[in-house]
């Protein structure tokens, strides 16, 4: 990462097996990761809105990795996405400590809403967690897609494509049969 952190955020689009995602860093990590959206304008205008003065940038050889690493995980390869190092300073407490759980859900796994809570010391909390989620600026490293609701159902997926773009990750990393829910 830039050593200067009062840089403004740079961000980059990058091509993956769903599409082209965009990600935004700053000198002390990843600011964002970005779904495909309905095409590359409207991508750039959300990272621009999220992270105002955000400009593209060449990114560095840390975000690079980065990037390398989401690519091979939405290729099907069982990636670990948890050593990317991510700028949370924008970030509540409450959702920093939401995502540092969901974090550890290995590819091919997931947790449920309350189960998260439960890891959190906040039994009651499932819908707070799932709140934090919909708000998870950092989609695939914070592997919110692995967090379902009760009984297996899936809950909600902000991401373009709803919950279908949720089990069409899920299936992408084995957590789901390939004909379930196609």
């Amino acid at each position: 990462m830039a050593e200067d952190d009062r840089a403004a955020p740079e961000f980059a689009l990058f091509a993956t097996a769903i599409g082209r995602c965009g990600i935004a860093w700053s000198g002390r990590g990843i600011l964002a990761v970005q779904l495909p959206e309905a095409s590359e304008r409207a991508m750039r205008a959300r990272l621009r809105r999220e992270l105002p003065g955000a400009r593209s940038g060449e990114p560095p050889p840390a975000v690079r990795q980065a990037i390398a690493a989401i690519v091979a995980l939405l290729e099907g390869e069982a990636r670990d996405l948890s050593a990317i190092p991510l700028d949370m300073a924008r970030v509540p407490p409450f959702h920093r400590r939401v995502y540092e759980v969901a974090r550890t859900i290995a590819p091919g796994r997931t947790l449920s809403y309350s189960e998260i809570a439960a890891r959190l010391g906040e039994p009651g909390a499932a819908r707070a967690v799932g709140q934090a989620l919909g708000r998870n600026p950092f989609a695939i490293v914070v592997p919110c897609h692995r967090v379902l609701a009760a009984h297996g159902k899936p809950g909600g997926f902000t991401a373009m494509g709803g919950v279908a773009t949720k089990y069409r990750l899920l299936r992408i990393e084995g957590a789901l049969p390939a004909d379930l829910f196609s």
